[in-house]
């Protein structure tokens, strides 16, 4: 459904609706302008039998509307106007990637309206681009054209058609398996938004670093992460675990970027013991 929030039309799905007395979890996709809420229903619908599951297109991807600002802020407001919206006090804040960093974000910004939180890939700073950076010049599959590979890193892409050439060009690197009809299908599948993943990538992650709220996060948190992730490496969520105050670290040993999908079964059974501890303690 098409919903106004803080005066930007946005596409909102509700998932186990009909239990309106389960926990809220509103779950943010990742990658800004190339994300949509097609992952995180896939990945966190079937958590709608104990949980409702709000997933949603983030102002400037999916099919919500292109209304800037595309700031961590705003992005961050929207998930607060978003729970308001669904009517609970607290929610489960979830989000991959860059859709971790605005959780992050969340629970710094709201902190009494977190129950508890699950991360996964995801980075509190920006050091990971370096490290990325390395990965990718590394890695046999691809022979890295450093002129496009710059410009989705650095966030400058020309339009959308070249947003799709690059994005195309660093896809392979994200799965622990390749599988190159799938990375096909994904890059047609993709709604691209060129302006919003320019501004993410190089204006919001220029002076990202949120290390050093990190200690005051006093939700339950969940870092999963990949053994094999590329561009958010194992490191990254080492150095969030270090700094949130009992935080659990789960990685994965088959999985690159992704281990809600290519190790689901995992994925789903470790966060169902974790939310049902967290809650219980709530």
């Amino acid at each position: 459904m098409d919903v106004t929030i803080n005066g930007a039309r946005l596409n909102i799905e509700v998932l186990g609706a009909d239990n309106k007395d389960a926990p809220v979890m509103i779950v943010h996709h990742g990658a800004p302008g190339l994300g949509s809420h097609a992952e995180p229903k896939a990945s966190f619908g079937p958590f709608a039998d104990e949980y409702r599951v709000v997933v949603f297109d983030a102002r400037g991807s999916g099919a919500s509307e292109d209304k800037a600002p595309f700031t961590h802020e705003q992005w961050a407001a929207d998930v607060e106007a978003i729970r308001e919206w669904i009517g609970v006090e607290q929610i489960i804040m979830a989000g991959g990637s860059y859709g971790g960093f605005i959780s992050m974000e969340y629970a710094i910004r709201y902190p009494d309206r977190v129950l508890a939180m699950v991360l996964r890939d995801t980075s509190a700073d920006n050091a990971h681009r370096e490290l990325s950076r390395a990965n990718a010049l590394a890695s046999p599959r691809i022979e890295v054209d450093l002129e496009l590979f710059n410009r989705i890193m650095a966030g400058t892409t020309r339009d959308n058609e070249d947003l799709k050439a690059a994005w195309a060009h660093i896809l392979p690197l994200y799965d622990h398996d390749l599988d190159m009809d799938k990375v096909r299908s994904r890059i047609e599948a993709t709604p691209y938004h060129y302006a919003t993943h320019n501004f993410a990538f190089a204006v919001n992650q220029e002076n990202y670093d949120l290390k050093d709220k990190l200690p005051g996060i006093t939700a339950p948190t969940l870092i999963t992460v990949g053994r094999h992730d590329w561009i958010t490496p194992v490191s990254a969520s080492e150095t969030i675990h270090r700094l949130i105050p009992g935080s659990e670290l789960v990685i994965f040993e088959n999985s690159g970027h992704s281990p809600q999908v290519e190790e689901a079964p995992k994925f789903q059974a470790t966060v169902r013991d974790f939310l049902r501890r967290a809650l219980e303690r709530a």
